[in-house]
């Protein structure tokens, strides 16, 4: 082999090495985050803003809309990396159940209110605690509104109902979909009916109508209106296994401000990546928090790939 052969070699042999370094600073099995979404406006908020900057820096996203129990049983067999949901305490049981199966990253969201709410004429009329509504069964048809099924929140509802606090024994969970839900409150109110809900925020339900929470339900859903913390979490070893996706959900905190703001630009057609993209250029300042220490897939500073990316 001639001396300028030899160089050839050895150079195609640092180079190939070079993009094999490149493309090794990410395991193969990390390139694609794979995350669940219950179908709720506040976790598409999140989950947008979460895959825009994953995205940026190199990953492929997949978003499987799961239901709550399905969900938490697709992070157990592996087939979920994230779940940016956990609503605490509402769903400790799941956090219970698959205690073995999963890791807890961070609490992501504070402030969050989660309890029964009705229009603001019905609580005028006297509806302002748990205990007000068997006295106005008739206006609500012994209904309560309640998410999707085999949600944590309807079930706490129907040990309500089963127990027959607060004189509610007779009473049923309308067990819907979110949207469906709301649409069952956009009908009522547009006609001035009673109807009783669940309600949280953040959600644009608390801008569109004027609704208000009642107290007294501190044992079904916690005090302060059924205020909870919402965490992060992935399944078992994610984060030694995958440790830069990790160090990003780290980092990773949201505000009410913010995610009702992207939810509302979605409620007005934008999709949830284009809203957190709109959102992020508008407030970039957030990016030198949740960037710190991460790197693009191929081991560049993620900060520099992500302001790229936004045209910052």
């Amino acid at each position: 082999m001639t001396q300028i052969t030899l160089r050839k070699t050895l150079l195609a042999a640092l180079v190939s090495a070079t993009a094999s370094g490149a493309f090794a600073a990410v395991p193969e099995q990390c390139q694609t985050v794979t995350m669940t979404d219950p179908g709720w406006t506040d976790i598409g908020a999140t989950n947008g803003l979460a895959t825009t900057v994953l995205e940026a820096l190199g990953y492929q996203t997949d978003i499987k809309l799961l239901a709550v129990p399905i969900g938490y049983e697709s992070i157990k067999n592996n087939q979920i990396d994230v779940f940016l949901g956990n609503w605490m305490p509402a769903q400790s049981t799941f956090i219970e159940k698959y205690a073995d199966d999963l890791d807890v990253i961070r609490t992501n969201l504070t402030g969050v209110k989660f309890t029964l709410a009705v229009p603001a004429y019905m609580y005028d009329k006297g509806v302002q605690d748990f205990k007000d509504l068997h006295k106005y069964a008739r206006d609500f048809g012994e209904r309560i509104y309640g998410i999707g099924a085999g949600s944590p929140a309807n079930q706490n509802l129907m040990n309500m109902i089963d127990k027959n606090d607060f004189n509610l024994g007779d009473w049923r969970v309308v067990e819907s979909g979110e949207q469906a839900m709301l649409a069952q409150v956009s009908r009522a109110v547009k006609r001035e009916k009673g109807i009783v809900f669940l309600a949280w925020e953040p959600h644009p339900m608390n801008v569109n109508f004027d609704l208000k929470y009642l107290s007294g339900g501190d044992d079904y859903f916690g005090p302060n209106y059924g205020g909870a913390t919402i965490h992060t979490v992935t399944r078992k070893g994610y984060a030694s296994e995958c440790g830069n996706v990790a160090k990003l959900l780290q980092n990773m905190e949201f505000t009410l401000d913010m995610e009702n703001t992207v939810i509302a630009m979605t409620s007005d057609g934008m999709s949830a990546n284009e809203a957190a993209s709109t959102w992020l250029k508008s407030n970039p300042a957030v990016l030198d928090t949740w960037l710190d220490g991460v790197t693009t897939t191929s081991g560049q500073p993620g900060i520099n790939a992500v302001k790229s990316a936004l045209d910052l």
